[in-house]
């Protein structure tokens, strides 16, 4: 690697302005309000720009160190005394169901609500026998959503963006005035600032301002609410009743963790680690919390074999909650069976919502991996043996089966885009998607090299984005039965899928259509709950195709080497890669300027508005807010009358929770902020510009992930080396296509992180359901 190409400029650090830091959510990871992506405070959207959270810069939660990490990956769903045709996890669920609806009948009968778990009986009962049975089995870790501690914070012009929900879905009604005004009045009566009435009526819905009167926990439910600031709020409304023993405080709180480690990446929690995380929230008997909400069904229990412990004599205590109390033994069959073998299980506990999703995701693609006819007569044989040899191999792996998974590096998207050339050109219809618009168009220039034909049709072509294939905005459309109008789907950049996303885009293929997922597996996860692709990887449940296609050059001699935790020094003849050594953040910021400004278009004939920053965190001395202030005031200064931008601004526009597509700021006026993303115009609503809108010279990694530039400078000032991992180092590295600089402030800790630090663990469901549905491949 070479040394920084010659340089000059003023000292002047520039960009460490004077606003003040913030302890808004969207700097602190666990806070819950997205900065781009799905509730990813500083270090954004996997809560820490690192598998599930790397947390750095002035986010680092600090609930996040109140609870111990979930880890590992699966969780079968409970063994359930249902008919053979159904999963055991649906099973599951229908029992969990049912009893739901049971606990609520006796509640109507009663008059009276539950308290403290008590009286609680069948299938509820024995979950919660469960859970407690487990308790003294496998250790929590340290921590359990993966944040480390909070870093210093330091001030930064660009305006810090405050928590507040994504716009409501379009033809969501909104809250009556009523509605309003009765939050209003129990907010105000609870000391609670006026700005969150819109918030908690849109959360809580019709009859908010009761619900919110008679269980003040609730206000938990507004992203960006924190426990302690509950807390305070139910005293002044509670008063002397106010206690950390109230069954509502519990529930609301074993939510909100639950919550918390879905911003994290996690589909469920194991057992211990929310009973810890309870704990250490002031909750003074966990297991009644937990017994609490999963009887108001609030949360799910699910248990998952243990495949690597040995089984164990099964015991009616320990038994797994397999039926409900009505006659499970009536037969007196299997009453004493003390001999009979059992394997030992870990017991999860999740959100509904997540529940189904890879519930539905396992089902949707054992269905697409069953369901392709069984006499076939394209003739993809010669359309194997005209591709090259790489594109030949993924070409053959898809002609037999309906579910593939190819991975590779950017040179190998070469294969994928030689299959849908072929697939196309044998007469079906196939597409592409990707996960961002600059990764749309480039692989519609790969298709194009590929020897693709014009495949447009109106407005219909070969490449979509995921978001606009599955709203219907790009790509095929949908048939009379609302499946996608397709033969052969390909979805690039396969990490990003989280599991709600790979599940709706399973329900939406038709019977008999392939899928074939593509992606680097190691670049971050999604910044949505799950790791859809590595579990699929894990599971080995269908073909995988390994491309042998190197990334060319020295920028991809150095980031393959990372990918197997080697930081190479790689001979950069053309100075591809640069390595700046700096001191300290200040000077850090200072060198960043130097060069996108004058260094890297001087020496590589790269405009100053094709060179990327991107850098760990949002906030700290040399987050995202100082790098953007500092490199506004060097290639566009202006007042930032428009909500803090001025017209000709790089900013980075997020209109859904893990989709970023940078872009420039054209004008503003009484519609909104205009922008253009990726040759698109776009207008931001001025009350939307605040929650969706940031500069965008500088980004973090999650941020850039679908996004390639002809340069990129990765920034890592000294207060970022406890976020740094491999996959985050792999990713930041990867965003370059010419020219790689590296403002280096982190000592040792770049390459311990490359060799030492995989990507953080999260607690998914998917490959035990995988397993319940389909054998495998192995």
């Amino acid at each position: 690697m070479s040394t920084e190409p010659a340089t000059t400029g003023t000292d002047e650090p520039g960009g460490r302005g004077d606003t003040p830091p913030s302890d808004t959510p969207d700097d602190a990871a666990a806070g819950g309000a997205p900065e781009g992506s799905a509730g990813a405070a500083d270090s954004d959207p996997e809560a820490g720009d690192g598998q599930a959270g790397d947390g750095t810069g002035e986010g680092g939660s600090a609930d996040a160190d109140h609870a111990d990490d979930a880890g590992g990956a699966g969780a079968g769903a409970g063994a359930g005394a249902a008919a053979s045709e159904v999963s055991e996890a649906q099973a599951e669920l229908t029992a969990q169901r049912l009893e739901r609806e049971r606990i609520e009948r006796r509640k109507a009968e009663k008059k009276a609500p539950i308290t403290s778990g008590a009286k609680l009986s069948g299938t509820a009962a024995d979950l919660l026998a469960a859970v407690r049975a487990v308790e003294g089995g496998r250790k929590p870790t340290a921590t359990a959503f993966d944040e480390p501690d909070p870093t210093p914070r330091r001030p930064a012009r660009e305006p810090v963006r405050r928590a507040q929900p994504m716009a409501p879905p379009a033809g969501a009604a909104a809250p009556s005035g009523e509605t309003v005004e009765a939050v209003r009045a129990v907010l105000a009566e609870g000391g609670a600032p006026e700005a969150l009435v819109p918030q908690v009526a849109e959360a809580l819905g019709a009859g908010a301002g009761a619900r919110l009167r008679e269980d003040p926990w609730q206000l938990l439910r507004v992203p960006g609410v924190r426990p302690e600031q509950a807390d305070g709020f139910a005293r002044a409304l509670l008063g002397a009743e106010c206690g950390p023993d109230d069954e509502r405080r519990g529930r609301a709180i074993t939510v909100w963790l639950l919550e918390q480690a879905a911003v994290a990446g996690h589909t469920a929690l194991e057992a211990p680690a929310l009973v810890t995380a309870l704990g250490l929230r002031s909750v003074p008997d966990p297991d009644e919390a937990v017994q609490s909400t999963v009887a108001e069904g609030e949360a799910l229990v699910f248990q998952d074999a243990l495949d690597d412990a040995p089984s164990a004599p099964r015991s009616a205590s320990a038994a797994a909650p397999a039926a409900s109390d009505a006659g499970s033994d009536a037969d007196g069959e299997g009453e004493g069976d003390e001999a009979e073998e059992e394997r030992p299980v870990r017991v999860l506990i999740g959100l509904e919502r997540y529940a189904l999703a890879e519930e539905s995701l396992a089902d949707g693609l054992a269905r697409v991996m069953n369901s392709l006819p069984k006499e076939d007569p394209t003739d993809w044989a010669s359309a194997a043996a005209s591709a090259p040899r790489s594109a030949g191999e993924l070409i053959r792996a898809v002609a037999g089966h309906g579910l593939v998974l190819h991975t590779g590096g950017e040179a190998a998207r070469a294969e994928p885009a030689a299959l849908v050339t072929a697939a196309r050109q044998l007469g079906l219809r196939a597409y592409a998607a990707t996960h961002s618009a600059d990764g749309r168009r480039h692989f519609a220039s790969r298709l194009a090299s590929a020897g693709g034909r014009d495949t447009a049709e109106g407005d219909d072509t070969a490449v979509t984005t995921l978001a606009g294939l599955l709203s219907g905005a790009e790509g095929p459309g949908r048939d009379v039965d609302g499946a996608l109008d397709l033969d052969l789907l390909v979805v690039l950049d396969a990490p990003q899928l989280d599991v709600e996303t790979a599940a709706l885009l399973a329900e939406s293929l038709p019977d008999g259509a392939r899928l074939v997922l593509s992606g680097d597996p190691g670049v971050l996860w999604s910044a949505g709950p799950g790791r859809v692709f590595a579990d699929l990887l894990a599971a080995r449940a269908c073909p995988q195709v390994a491309s042998r296609t190197p990334d060319p050059g020295p920028i991809g001699e150095l980031v393959s080497g990372i990918g197997i935790g080697e930081l190479n020094q790689v001979e950069a003849p053309g100075k591809e890669v640069v390595i700046v050594p700096v001191r300290d953040a200040g000077e850090a910021v200072h060198r960043t300027a130097q060069l996108v400004v004058d260094s890297v278009p001087r020496a590589f004939g790269i405009p100053a508005e094709q060179v990327q920053v991107i850098t760990p965190g949002h906030g700290g001395a040399a987050g995202t807010r100082a790098l953007n202030a500092a490199l506004k005031e060097r290639l566009n200064p202006g007042p930032g009358r428009s909500g803090g931008f001025d017209p000709g601004d790089r900013v980075a526009h997020s209109p859904a929770p893990g989709r970023t597509t940078p872009g420039r700021v054209v004008k503003a006026d009484a519609e909104g902020l205009h922008l253009e993303c990726a040759g698109v115009a776009v207008v931001v609503p001025k009350e939307r510009v605040e929650q969706t809108v940031r500069h965008g010279w500088a980004l973090t990694a999650h941020q850039a992930v679908g996004h390639r530039w002809p340069a990129a400078v990765v920034v890592l000032p000294g207060d970022a080396a406890q976020a740094l991992t491999r996959p985050w180092v792999y990713t930041a590295f990867g965003r370059a296509e010419r020219h790689l600089s590296v403002v280096h402030g982190v000592d040792q800790a770049l390459p311990r992180a490359v060799a030492e630090i995989p990507p953080k663990p999260r607690t998914t469901r998917l490959p035990a359901l995988l397993k319940a549905q389909v054998p495998s491949a192995d």
